[in-house]
């Protein structure tokens, strides 16, 4: 059975007993930005709040992109969401490359270079790619000056926060 299939499975399961009230519209109080990586899965148990409260944008590197933005504004302008979190982390694959890297190796192996250049926003150091991510985020007109934007790095070894000053 592929994964696919065991989830599909495990959903027949899971909707039996599911509540519906749990599918009423959300009112998050912050928005957390933060990687693809599955170790920055459990937000409820590495912030202290219920799943509830977390406006959830995953993405690699954790790159805030325009499509980043726009989740961003509409997290803040349309769900009501009060606080900006941007979480990178120590360790994440995204430093082990570089955009010209990968761009070149994926060209070798499939044949195919017509997507390159493609932007992957590879980084090499998780702090200087968080004080960036803060900038830019701040620097968007639609987010709300009056909106807290702070970035931490997740130590994947000890599972503590470090706060990234601008």
């Amino acid at each position: 059975m592929s994964i696919i299939d065991g989830a599909l499975e495990a959903n027949r399961s899971y909707s039996r007993n599911y509540n519906p009230e749990s599918g009423k519209r959300p009112a998050p109080k912050i928005v957390v930005v933060t990687c693809m990586d599955p170790r920055l899965s459990d937000l409820p148990g590495i912030l202290g709040l219920p799943q509830a409260d977390i406006d959830v944008i995953r993405t690699g590197g954790p790159a805030v992109t325009d499509d980043v933005l726009g989740e961003l504004v509409v997290s803040n302008r349309v769900l009501g969401t009060t606080e900006i979190l941007l979480l990178n982390h120590t360790g994440c694959g995204f430093t082990t490359f570089t955009d010209e890297e990968l761009n070149a190796k994926l060209g070798r192996e499939t044949g195919n270079t017509s997507p390159a250049p493609m932007r992957f926003f590879s980084y090499k150091d998780p702090e200087e790619n968080t004080r960036n991510q803060i900038k830019k985020v701040r620097s968007h007109p639609w987010i709300a000056k009056e909106i807290p934007v702070r970035g931490f790095v997740f130590d994947v070894d000890t599972g503590r926060l470090r706060e990234v000053k601008v």
